[in-house]
């Protein structure tokens, strides 16, 4: 499953196809940014030519979920559509003990029983512009690239405060081509957003662990949400109609969705630094994780409840990565990216200016990599807070930042906390979502004792984080003794500013002030030393690019907006073809062949229902767009701009999507609309929600 973009674990990878244009124009490759969509390579494969207003009028109803993931809206009444496992979290943070939403769905029969999510932002792309120039003026030859690059991140917070002020929007300047271009995108915020329908975690994600990532499927991975503005549902211009009979084989579709991260123009020795040593890591983490979960999860029902969420994303996770790990093990694949690079440095050395100019920035990129690999774990650990698994800790780092980053000019603060963020980050900071004192205990015991185990007890930030305690009596203590999952007590904090945060004996605040300035300086030697020079040398390499091919490549994804395209088309796997449909009445095939037992039980409604069902609708299909972890609840909209499916997965081959893109088996998997609409009617009996699919509007 494409869980929802993970920010802490997606991996960069990789680009096989920038030298040619030739291999663009052979397959549907490509994550489109909006003002950049090629029209001339859809005008010839499938004499399609997107008017501005269609364009307009698909990125105006696309969503990005700020949490991780993708929607659409699908009525004027702001009814939007998103995969169940991208509103887990929304579902997860509703539960209580004896009410499990995300296990058993949700229901709201009516507008007043749409359940609100406590810290749920969506966002609408409005507009696009170009401010390159505006970002590169402050770049100055004087200066080394850490210098440069501190420069250009004070330009663009400045731009984005500049921009909300005016427009009272979002504003975030995006890096595109690693450096090469920067976009301000403008969005449209919404953030009272309603729960209106989930089904059961048992049909959502039918098939568990075994068949994630895999196809044929038979899922109903969807979710219904709503925005409202002025405690009223917004009204809504531009969304998708409903197209209940979906797609046929062979028909072109599109994808508008918020792909995560990939690094196809990564170098060679990016890719290395990533196979030999942080996707290992990450993967090390990831297994610490599951154990943790495994084991508290046995321990009560309710354990499993709180524990679920996690445990699905971290299952997903590890998959992936493992899928990913053997793409980059693939010696052919590894040779096709040396010769490509080999290819592009050849051409550039052929002319003395493009050498001069370009020549150095591969080895100052593997010079980054190796520096990086001194310091990659303790990165990871104390910066980015592996070593602190724990909802409070996150809380009490923010609020200590908090305090002291609102002290600096806007230019000079960390990006998360630059001015024109500070709504959509006090909005998660003040959430009144469930924090479980025996959940965090647990979760925080485990990263402590990885932390010691990966540095060592003697490491001196392990003995900074412990202070001659065990993880497991530290674990117990900091969690007693913290306040933080009072909001009124976060708020008092963050009100206090500085003397607040320096006055309190919160143990998890202490533990933040406590290690912020170690974490703080390998947060600076990871920007000076590595991703600073990463970027002004990535954006020399793309000015090569650029001087051979122009922009008619695609950027690397940057969680916005971007669009797909392909066909609906199964594939060969083993010598069989793999149709590109599945039914409703393989749900039942499928669980019987399993004996019906998890992760193939189905749930009490389905098994109950099954005589009114029309088995042989169509439930979910393969199609060829370019998608990966992030596009999770991205429509998937037919030529006449009309929903025909739901982006929920892709198969096992599409893994290699994070290198290149191939579509010779990968396909992206989505839930079909026939499908979606024959649960909702005869299992569900919703017929509030059908009638506003298939009306566009809602009733009551």
């Amino acid at each position: 499953m494409l869980r929802g973009f993970d920010f802490r674990f997606r991996i960069l990878l990789l680009l096989t196809t920038f030298l040619s244009q030739a291999s663009i124009l052979l397959a549907d490759e490509g994550m489109w940014t909006f003002n950049n969509v090629p029209r001339q390579a859809l005008k010839q494969r499938y004499s399609f030519e997107p008017a501005e207003s269609w364009l307009a009028h698909l990125r105006l109803s696309s969503i990005r979920f700020n949490n991780g993931g993708s929607g659409s809206f699908v009525s004027a009444n702001g009814l939007a559509m998103t995969n169940h496992h991208v509103a887990a979290d929304c579902l997860q943070k509703l539960s209580s003990a004896g009410m499990d939403h995300y296990r058993l769905g949700f229901s709201a029969k009516s507008l007043d029983k749409e359940a609100k999510c406590p810290d749920l932002e969506l966002n609408v792309l409005t507009d696009i512009e170009d401010v390159t120039e505006r970002v590169n003026s402050v770049v100055n030859a004087g200066q080394d690239a850490a210098q440069n690059f501190a420069a250009q991140r004070g330009m663009m917070s400045t731009v984005e405060n500049e921009c909300a002020k005016a427009t009272g929007l979002r504003c975030d300047v995006v890096t595109l081509y690693q450096g090469a271009m920067y976009n301000l995108y403008k969005y449209k915020k919404y953030t009272d957003v309603r729960l209106v329908f989930s089904p059961e975690f048992e049909i959502a994600f039918f098939g568990g662990d075994p068949d994630n990532f895999t196809f044929p499927r038979y899922d109903l991975d969807a979710a219904f949400l709503r925005v409202y503005e002025n405690n009223k549902p917004a009204s809504i211009q531009d969304y998708l109609k409903w197209n209940a009979a979906g797609p046929k084989e062979g028909d072109l579709v599109f994808v508008p969705g918020n792909p995560g991260r990939t690094a196809r123009l990564d170098t060679l020795a990016e890719l290395e630094g990533l196979r030999d040593r942080r996707i290992p890591f990450a993967l090390d983490i990831l297994s610490r994780r599951r154990s943790m979960l495994q084991e508290f999860s046995q321990q009560s029902e309710e354990a499993d409840r709180m524990a679920k969420e996690d445990f699905f994303s971290v299952d997903n996770s590890l998959k992936a990565y493992k899928g990913q790990l053997d793409g980059l093990k693939d010696r052919s694949l590894m040779d096709r990216k040396a010769a490509e690079e080999k290819a592009l440095r050849d051409s550039v050395a052929a002319d003395p200016k493009k050498q001069e100019e370009y020549g150095k920035a591969w080895q100052a990129i593997a010079d980054a990599q190796q520096e990086y690999g001194t310091f990659y774990r303790e990165f990871s650990l104390i910066e980015r807070g592996t070593a602190f698994n724990s909802q409070l800790f996150e809380i009490a780092r923010m609020l200590v930042r908090l305090a002291a980053e609102k002290q600096k000019a806007n230019k000079d603060r960390l990006r998360e906390y630059r001015e024109s963020n500070l709504a959509s980050l006090e909005l998660e900071l003040f959430s009144p979502a469930p924090i479980y004192d025996r959940f965090e205990k647990a979760k925080l015991e485990s990263s402590l004792q990885f932390m010691a185990e990966q540095l060592g007890v003697e490491n001196n930030l392990v003995k900074k984080v412990l202070t001659g305690r065990s993880p497991n009596e530290y674990a117990a203590s900091l969690v007693l003794n913290s306040q933080l999952k009072d909001v009124a007590v976060r708020k008092k904090l963050a009100d206090g500013g500085q003397a607040a945060i320096e006055a309190t004996d919160d143990a998890m605040i202490v533990l933040a002030r406590r290690i912020d300035p170690e974490a703080r300086a390998l947060r600076l030697r990871y920007e000076d030393r590595v991703q600073g020079v990463e970027q002004a040398n990535h954006a020399l390499i793309a000015k090569a690019l650029f001087a051979a091919k122009g922009t008619s490549v695609y950027p690397d994804a940057t969680f916005t907006l971007r669009l797909a395209f392909g066909t609906v088309k199964g594939y060969q796997e083993d010598g069989k073809k793999i149709a590109p449909f599945t039914t409703i009445g393989g749900v039942y095939e499928h669980a019987a062949a399993h004996g019906g037992q998890s992760p193939y039980q189905l749930p009490r409604s389905w098994m109950d229902g099954k005589s009114r069902l029309n088995l042989k609708t169509f439930f979910n299909f393969v199609s060829t767009p370019d998608i990966i972890g992030g596009n999770s609840g991205s429509p998937v909209v037919d030529r006449q701009g009309q929903a025909v499916g739901l982006i929920f997965d892709g198969n096992i081959q599409s893994l290699v999507w994070d290198f290149f893109y191939d579509d010779t088996q990968g396909r992206a998997v989505a839930v079909d609309t026939p499908g979606i609409l024959e649960a909702l009617q005869k299992i569900y009996h919703e017929d509030r929600l059908v009638q506003e699919l298939t009306q566009g509007h809602s009733v009551k």
